[in-house]
């Protein structure tokens, strides 16, 4: 450490008396002074900053070992009568105190600071110099790149071994109540509650706007929070990217990480860093976000829904698909009963709307009352918006907010027993989470399963800056639950059909290297994340680190053959000004319609004539590779009297190799009875007459598009005949 100059007075001042302990053995080489809950005297120092209860003193004589803070703080239970710069001799208790959570609550996996309580303060002398600020970065201590301690796991309260050079930890412990500086420091976090994130030159994996971007295994340990706290400095409202000339101040830990409490002005130097904006689509390319949209309800201000609306938009560029996380119900945080959200998605739809935006539809499952875990009362839930002018929504309704989603085939494509339906709502994996909501969609012909998530929080893992090292992450049993079932569903939706477009889109609140994101890509799901440079993935700003921690995923389908786009639409974490506390993202899918087949291929091949149930019910068969528009076609019986020609609507798709079924009632003769396709001029396509009938039995193709039956046989409606 560098040794200031200092006068012969002030050293003479400040010797040590025989008997007397120095700061730095009281803060000695460990996160627990040696000195603890023990009377110590005449510890001398000078005065570098005042806050409301107690002042920081140093010696300033340091003694050259980078491993021994020769700061400390003087907790004085009232306004200190000294002033900075005073030379002083305490005597007192040393005492550890152990901070609390940035809510208030106690966390005893925080580290605690060492403190001289119930002093007796004498002053020596006044107007000293203050010892000159340690440097930290270039020119100066350089953090650790990675590690918080190498050697977890431990309790480093329990540990003897200390490396201030190699472990992110007691680098900063070594310098706790010290005055340090970082010049030329990059801002990593936007401000909040009067606080931001730096970091020195040459840290980390910086990404391209200024923050810096966690890795497995290196949550930057060279970030530190700068704050007030002394009432002399004012703090500046920053966003990542910025910089500012010249941190000063003292080193303090306090809602779970080390601190710079300034003691100097802060002169900003503002970045380029803006808002971004998604790309269009093209043509053929199908846009699916996520937005968790924090919170709202129809309680929230106008100003919010409007810019949310405008940031659709205008930034995201008008998804044809947007899964959104946490919609409250229509009264918002007010725990009264209500679970409906209608209003809430209402307004949200009316104001991209009113941003020049589509008329999107909504649909989502409302929850069962206070079940799903976030905001007390508020019954948090997904939703689905969608284009309609764009792309399909089969609405299947009935869902109830314990109804499971069953992926099935029906006509020979997947299809859902419901929709939209959530997966698996009454396992004990979503207890007070969120249940995920799975959508059918259809674009161009295509079919695709979109499941919006919204897992289980962090809340409750121990901290990075904490006492246990590495931290116990005890969220991550329920995610891992969590993920368990969603990767069974899609196991479930890929077994029925290879080919099936599944997109697993949302706040996942892990990362991509997660065991519980691992089940989903053991499943046969592919991040999105991993087309961006491993410095640009994150969607998320948490204590200064850029973090992803949503995701979209889709099926190998998808991944090989619709030539996955994706970006993270920055609009949030990294600005102070935020609508909401997570980055949208958007995915752009190729998905051409297939070319078509003819409808003079189809075939009718199977006829229910006779149910009991009085449903009755054509099939139609199509043979050939590509789907085929049945728009404008006919299925008449009328050649023996029957019923009226039921026109087919235009757009309506039977798959390649795959089924598509009419029913009516009362529509064909018992006795007799032929049921005919006819094209839209009133050709015949295919017709079958039947002689007779039998109960709940049916004519039918064996194989499927082959000769038919000589007998009837028991139907297999949209499934194939053997």
């Amino acid at each position: 450490m560098h040794v200031p100059r200092l006068t012969l007075a002030l050293l003479a001042a400040l010797a040590l008396p025989a008997g007397a302990e120095t700061i730095r053995q009281i803060q000695g080489k460990t996160h627990v002074s040696p000195y603890n809950g023990k009377a110590v005297s005449q510890v001398t120092g000078v005065v570098t900053a005042l806050r409301t209860k107690g002042f920081y003193m140093q010696d300033p004589a340091d003694d050259g070992d980078p491993a021994t803070s020769e700061g400390i703080y003087v907790y004085t239970n009232a306004k200190p009568t000294v002033a900075v710069g005073d030379g002083v001799s305490v005597a007192g208790t040393v005492s550890e105190y152990r901070t609390r959570a940035p809510n208030g609550d106690a966390e005893p996996a925080s580290l605690t600071i060492t403190e001289i309580t119930y002093p007796t303060v004498t002053r020596t002398s006044v107007g000293n110099a203050l010892p000159a600020a340690v440097r930290i970065g270039p020119g100066g201590r350089v953090p650790p790149a990675q590690l918080f301690r190498a050697d977890g796991p431990v309790d480093v309260e329990a540990s003897s071994a200390f490396d201030a050079a190699g472990n992110g930890l007691d680098f900063w412990e070594s310098l706790e109540g010290m005055r340090v500086e970082i010049a030329d420091a990059r801002v990593t976090s936007p401000t909040a509650y009067s606080e931001f994130t730096v970091v020195p030159a040459g840290a980390g994996l910086m990404n391209s706007r200024g923050g810096i971007t966690i890795r497995q295994n290196d949550f930057n340990p060279e970030r530190v929070v700068v704050a007030g706290g002394t009432g002399t400095v004012s703090i500046p409202t920053v966003k990542v990217g910025d910089r500012v000339s010249r941190v000063a101040g003292v080193l303090d830990y306090d809602k779970l990480g080390y601190r710079i409490v300034a003691t100097e002005a802060l002169a900003v130097q503002a970045g380029a860093t803006s808002r971004t904006v998604a790309t269009a689509p093209i043509k053929n390319q199908l846009a699916v976000a996520s937005f968790n949209v924090e919170n709202l309800s129809a309680k929230d201000a106008a100003t919010k829904f409007n810019a949310l609306g405008a940031a659709v938009v205008n930034n995201l560029r008008s998804p044809d698909i947007v899964a959104l996380m946490e919609i409250q119900d229509d009264s918002g945080p007010a725990d009264d009963g209500t679970v409906a959200a209608g209003q809430t998605l209402a307004k949200l739809t009316a104001a991209i709307t009113a941003a020049g935006g589509p008329a999107y539809q909504a649909r989502w499952v409302d929850p069962s009352n206070n079940m799903d875990g976030g905001q007390p009362g508020g019954n948090i839930r997904l939703a689905f918006l969608f284009n309609p002018a764009r792309v399909g929504f089969v609405d299947r309704a009935g869902a109830a907010f314990d109804t499971a989603a069953v992926a099935r085939l029906e006509g020979g494509k997947l299809a859902l027993n419901y929709n939209p339906v959530r997966i698996n709502p009454t396992s004990a994996a979503f207890a007070s989470s969120r249940k995920p909501l799975v959508g059918e969609f259809s674009f161009n012909g295509n079919t695709l399963l979109v499941i919006a998530n919204h897992w289980n929080s962090k809340l409750g893992d121990q901290p990075l800056w904490g006492r246990y090292q590495p931290p116990a992450r005890a969220s991550e049993t329920q995610r891992g639950a969590i993920a368990g079932e969603v990767s069974r569903f899609v196991r479930d939706a890929l077994a029925l059909d290879p080919q099936a477009r599944v997109v697993a889109l949302g706040d996942f609140n892990d990362f991509a290297y997660s065991a519980a994101l691992g089940q989903l890509t053991a499943a046969g799901m592919k991040g999105l994340d991993q087309l961006l440079p491993e410095s640009e993935r994150y969607t998320y700003v948490y204590e200064g680190n850029s973090q992803a921690i949503d995701h979209i995923l889709v099926s190998p389908a998808l991944w090989n053959a619709a030539s996955p786009q994706y970006e993270v639409v920055h609009i949030n974490a990294e600005f102070p000004d935020q609508i909401s506390d997570h980055d949208p993202e958007v995915a752009r899918l190729d998905l051409p319609a297939a070319p078509l087949g003819t409808l003079r291929d189809v075939r009718i091949n199977e006829v229910l004539p006779a149910p009991t149930d009085g449903r009755e019910w054509v099939e139609l068969y199509n043979p050939t590779a590509n789907a085929i528009d049945l728009g404008g076609a006919s299925i008449d019986d009328i050649a023996n009297g029957g019923g009226a020609p039921y026109y087919i609507a235009k757009g309506t798709m039977i798959p390649a190799r795959g089924y598509w079924v009419l029913e009516r009632s009362n529509y064909f003769n018992n006795g007799s009875d032929e049921a005919r396709l006819l094209d839209a001029q009133g050709r015949v396509i295919d017709q079958y007459g039947y002689g007779r009938i039998e109960y709940d039995r049916s004519w039918a193709r064996v194989p499927d598009g082959g000769a038919w039956s000589a007998t009837t046989r028991v139907p297999t409606r949209g499934a194939a005949n053997r």
